[in-house]
């Protein structure tokens, strides 16, 4: 089944395979260690977040499976334009605290700017969060260059603050599928994710199984065909390399029709939410060797909004 189910943990657990996954990106990449540091305070505050959520924050949505299924048959992720009301007490709070954290961990004045500006509310909380779960970088960009503000930098933050609200919903949303949706769930051959649209992060290999991981949600899914997951370009114009001939267990996908690129690594299980972002970390040198050719990460695809 394309569409795959990551199991869930506690706190306690994510912290201890988090720690054991740290341990070993130190000890292979030692120059990562500021990095990882910041991740680690980082995905403190999602997991906070988190736990605020699990304590019923979620919202009853009317998306049956049968609608769900009609929408992914068209090719448009189950969340896509749907006017879905989001808990801002809730996740407003960490949008602050992230904001601290990346000053303390290197974004200086640049994160500073952007948490004094949602703490005096010259950026409304509701808005930001809500174009970011909408995927919608235009209208969030538009806001942060009219403030003087950093446009990557308020993406970054907003994401991570309204991310386990979309990790969530996609659990409720697919997890529990019909008939009407499993088949649809089934039939899902895109390289963008069924639940929010985004793009992958990373591909993790385990087992033989290549499982794209979205970069927002964290849904996990694979495709029926081994192609570039941009344009579909299956043939000698899409290559598969190690750069390291030492680390074959980190690759990079790249495809000359189109110019995107994919990195993909070999684990022993698939990463739990949020835990996604150091697999993304830990492979950073990919994305450095495919933009040094050339390659490049496309826009996210843009999706009419309901009604």
């Amino acid at each position: 089944m394309p569409y795959v189910q990551i199991p869930t943990f506690s706190r306690a657990k994510l912290t201890e395979l988090a720690e054991a996954r740290w341990r070993g990106v130190r000890e292979a990449r030692p120059d990562l260690e500021p990095a990882l540091a910041l991740q680690r305070e980082l995905l403190a505050h999602v997991l906070d977040a988190a736990a605020v959520l699990d304590g019923g924050r979620l919202p009853r949505l009317s998306l049956p499976g049968k609608y769900l299924a009609a929408k992914l048959g068209r090719g448009v992720p189950a969340l896509a334009g749907e006017p879905i009301p989001l808990p801002v007490p809730a996740l407003a709070p960490p949008l602050v605290q992230l904001c601290e954290a990346l000053a303390a961990g290197g974004a200086g004045e640049a994160a500073q700017h952007i948490g004094s500006a949602i703490a005096d509310g010259a950026i409304d909380a509701g808005s930001l969060l809500t174009a970011s779960m909408h995927r919608d970088q235009a209208a969030l960009r538009t806001a942060a260059v009219h403030r003087g503000l950093s446009p990557d930098l308020l993406w970054l933050v907003a994401e991570l603050a309204v991310s386990p609200f979309v990790h969530a919903l996609q659990r409720l949303l697919l997890g529990g599928a019909t008939a009407d949706l499993d088949a649809a769930l089934d039939r899902w051959d895109r390289g963008y994710c069924p639940a929010c649209g985004s793009w992958p992060a990373v591909a993790e290999v385990v087992h033989g199984h290549r499982t794209l991981r979205c970069s927002f949600c964290a849904a996990a899914w694979e495709l029926t065909t081994y192609a570039c997951i941009y344009c579909g370009e299956a043939g000698e114009k899409f290559v598969t390399a190690a750069p390291n001939e030492e680390r074959k267990d980190r690759r990079v996908e790249v495809c000359s029709a189109c110019g995107g690129y994919l990195k993909t690594i070999d684990l022993g299980e698939l990463s739990a939410f949020p835990l996604l972002s150091i697999s993304d970390i830990e492979t950073t040198d990919l994305d450095v060797a495919a933009m040094e050719h050339g390659y490049a990460r496309p826009a996210l695809k843009a999706f009419a909004r309901r009604g």
